[in-house]
């Protein structure tokens, strides 16, 4: 069954007379693009929300631009004391929710291979090299959130703050922030500092609401291994900092993060019984699953998911270890990512591969 792109389904919101009526009636009778829709929908009002000026009225871009500016570049001793943790939770569920990043948090989920212990949380993955996973555009539309296969819920999830300088970032995180040793050409000035507490996510499976998905696809739900209705996974990664330099209109032009690797915990079944299982599952693109089996099967190796129409990837040497190479086909944006010694650093920015494989190379 072929679903419309995320650009069709942008386009059922913004501009509804541009979509086809085949594409209309399929989505009308979809439940997979429906709910693709309604994030869509969500991303919308959120987006609206952000550029419409406090008294109402038509949106005014340059003087958004402005209030969002002024709010990134504000000392951190002017920031609240502390921010609501409902509403970050919130955000995350609902990031973590949306097709596109599902699909992250689903192949960090179904990748690694361990025995758990029946009573303790033990840990079965520990990424210590990244390897692309190509998808597409139909392929994050198939994708289910991570709803469709049981209950997620965060037992830590901070929203990243601005700090006011490298030593406060590595205080609050206990990380080394990178430090760039040469910055490359039309990089200037003093960077930004970002720092973010950890992240901790317990996801349940449940039979039944897999069911429920296999059916809303016209699939029959294979019968679960023994045990694995009501297992438990748990997501750790983090904490995290990121420097961040930016031209006089506030676009970033070099950002260079470190953080926590993810690692997945598991207390009830052999995690690789569940990933086995979540492969074989109705509604995830075969292409998807493939490349996912045919992934390292040590527990230590994190998909990262491609583009493949927007992005091409490769592999560099950064002092020893493997990166991932990523680099738009339009030439316009460029990243370098690799794990050493439990920790996640990436480099990325309006630059050449070749400029940030530098920088990557001479972090202190």
């Amino acid at each position: 069954m072929r679903h419309p792109s995320e650009g069709v389904l942008r386009r059922l919101v913004d501009e509804p007379a541009g979509v086809t009526d085949d594409d209309r009636a399929h989505v009308a009778s979809c439940p997979t693009c429906l709910r693709a829709l309604d994030t869509a929908r969500a991303d919308a009002r959120l987006v609206g929300a952000a550029l419409a000026p406090s008294g109402g009225g038509t949106v005014d871009t340059e003087a958004a631009w402005a209030r969002l500016s002024a709010t990134a570049a504000a000392p951190a001793a002017t920031a609240p004391a502390f921010r609501p943790a409902p509403a970050a939770r919130n955000r995350w569920r609902t990031t973590i929710r949306r097709p596109a990043v599902a699909a992250a948090g689903a192949v960090v989920l179904l990748t690694g291979a361990g025995v758990a212990a029946a009573n303790d949380w033990l840990p079965i993955f520990q990424a210590e090299r990244v390897d692309p996973v190509q998808v597409t555009a139909g392929d994050l539309v198939q994708v289910p959130d991570l709803s469709a296969y049981g209950d997620l819920q965060f037992t830590e999830a901070p929203e990243p703050e601005q700090v006011a300088d490298a030593a406060t970032a590595q205080q609050r995180t206990g990380l080394a922030v990178p430090q760039v040793g040469e910055l490359p050409e039309g990089v200037t000035g003093d960077p930004a500092y970002l720092a973010a507490d950890r992240v901790t996510a317990t996801f349940t499976f449940s039979a039944a609401k897999a069911a429920q998905a296999a059916g809303t696809e016209g699939e029959v739900l294979p019968p679960p291994p023994p045990g694995l209705d009501g297992s438990q996974l748990r997501l750790q990664a983090g904490p995290g900092v990121a420097a961040i330099w930016s031209q006089p209109t506030g676009v970033p032009t070099l950002v260079v993060a470190r953080a926590g690797a993810p690692t997945v915990y598991s207390q009830g079944v052999p995690f690789e019984t569940v990933r086995d299982y979540l492969l074989s599952l109705p509604g995830l693109p075969d292409g998807l699953a493939d490349q996912l089996r045919n992934l390292s099967t040590d527990a230590a190796t994190l998909p990262l998911p491609v583009p493949a129409d927007l992005v091409t990837s490769s592999t560099a040497d950064v002092d020893g270890a493997e990166a991932t190479v990523l680099t738009s086909r339009d030439g316009l944006f460029a990243g370098v990512v690799w794990v050493e010694d439990g920790v996640l650093t990436g480099v990325a920015g309006s630059l050449s591969a070749d400029e940030l494989l530098s920088v990557a190379r001479d972090l202190r």
